[in-house]
């Protein structure tokens, strides 16, 4: 038996994954949130020439530079959910660098090379992947994300989980239940960190809206994209406000209502949108004349119609940013919720509006992920890596100290199992 494990991206830090393994196959490659959108690869490949790539999901970090690549013709392979969602960002992408004139990190030809290549995958089916077998298991992260299972001819089995909760949301069932491996590349965003209970979070979410608006201020809900504006509009829903809504997350939801059986209510998620008011990019100034809530990528502030609304408001003390998922440092969301200002293109704007986060999230909390690790064990596991996190060299020694030996690799390292 053996393995190779190449870590090129993801590894003490949030964003930007990318692993190869047995020189073949790339588990996702991603950007990091919050670079400069002066659009070159986050890390080089050097020289690496994968076969095939596996996108865990449609998240930028994850499946952002794919197209970057197509020029080595890999084969592609994710759920149609996934590809739909990783060619959208793309051209979305693209054309946030033809617009700002930097240099972008792939071409049009590149997009339609990659939605040529990609090969769509069902949960649980069984497919060849190069000199491996793969299945891709439900992660519960965002619609379409899954966990992936490589077996190599050998017989060694590495399960990577991407992204991966195990908590119901009101958009999403949990993950499939992990199935047994021997080597587990695991995600740790939220290591030392639970999260509130649900049903608690909703409630203070829900009561800081309404306080602001019976003030008379505004509430502005950065959101990401892809999975969080669809929770948030289904919570406003069951609680009875009316949001407006704006920005990508709309074209997002379109897509996802086609695809039901990512789903865990399409009947819900329509009715909440149905609840909600879009709104058009020249009716964004009057909808600020009256107490509102408006829901708005970008989730991490760094761009998209949150900092129109942000800009008018920043002095109101009357309003409100509330943030709905992780920041990562650098990013404007990460300073507005630290130091409290905001950069809109070469101005910082303080911000008189309060700074909220209700930790939304659709990662695992700190138990949830040592209940990953002891379920991996329990089915004699022997080896786990730990990336995807700020504080990976903490899990991987918890790890080592409770269960079996851990690494927190940092980008770059390589390994040879036997």
């Amino acid at each position: 038996m053996g393995c190779s494990l190449r870590f090129l991206g993801g590894c003490r830090e949030v964003g930007r994954s990318a692993v190869l393994v047995d020189d073949e196959i790339l588990l996702d490659y991603g950007i990091k949130p919050g670079e400069s959108q002066d659009h070159l690869p986050s890390y080089p490949l050097n020289g690496v020439r994968p076969q095939s790539i596996i996108i865990s999901h449609g998240h930028l970090d994850h499946c952002g530079l794919v197209p970057n690549i197509m020029d080595v013709h890999p084969q592609v392979y994710s759920t149609p959910i996934t590809k739909n969602l990783a060619a959208f960002l793309a051209k979305d992408t693209l054309s946030i660098a033809e617009r700002a004139r930097h240099v972008p990190p792939f071409y049009a030809q590149d997009i339609n090379e990659f939605v040529r290549n990609a090969h769509t995958i069902d949960y649980r089916e069984e497919f060849a992947c190069g000199k491996h077998t793969a299945q891709l298991y439900d992660a519960g992260h965002i619609p379409g994300s899954t966990s992936v299972l490589l077996e190599s001819e050998n017989g060694m089995r590495v399960l990577y989980t991407g992204d991966v909760n195990l908590s119901d949301t009101r958009l999403l069932n949990r993950a499939d239940q992990q199935p047994k491996a021997d080597i587990l590349i695991m995600e740790s965003t939220y290591y030392g960190t639970e999260h509130t209970p649900r049903e608690d979070l909703e409630r203070e979410f829900v009561d800081s809206i309404r306080e602001t608006i019976e003030q008379g201020g505004n509430v502005v809900i950065p959101c990401f994209a892809i999975g969080r504006t669809q929770e948030i509009l289904l919570v406003l829903y069951k609680h009875g406000l009316h949001p407006y809504v704006d920005g990508m997350g709309v074209d997002v939801f379109r897509m996802m209502i086609q695809y039901p059986e990512y789903l865990r209510d399409s009947s819900a998620l329509q009715q909440a949108f149905d609840n909600a008011t879009v709104v058009r990019p020249n009716k964004r100034s009057q909808l600020l004349k009256e107490a509102s809530v408006v829901v708005t990528t970008a989730g991490m502030l760094n761009g998209g119609p949150a900092l129109y609304y942000i800009n008018k408001l920043h002095d109101d003390r009357f309003s409100k940013i509330l943030l709905t998922g992780y920041q990562v440092g650098g990013t404007n969301g990460y300073y507005a919720l630290k130091h409290h200002h905001i950069t809109i293109g070469k101005r910082v704007l303080r911000l008189g509006m309060k700074v909220e986060q209700y930790d939304f999230s659709a990662h695992c909390g700190d138990s949830e992920l040592k209940d990953i690790v002891r379920g991996f064990c329990d089915l004699g596991g022997e080896l786990v890596f730990v990336m995807h996190g700020n504080n990976p060299g903490k899990f991987a020694s918890w790890i080592s100290e409770h269960h079996v030996d851990a690494v927190a690799p940092e980008n770059g390292d390589e390994f040879r199992i036997e």
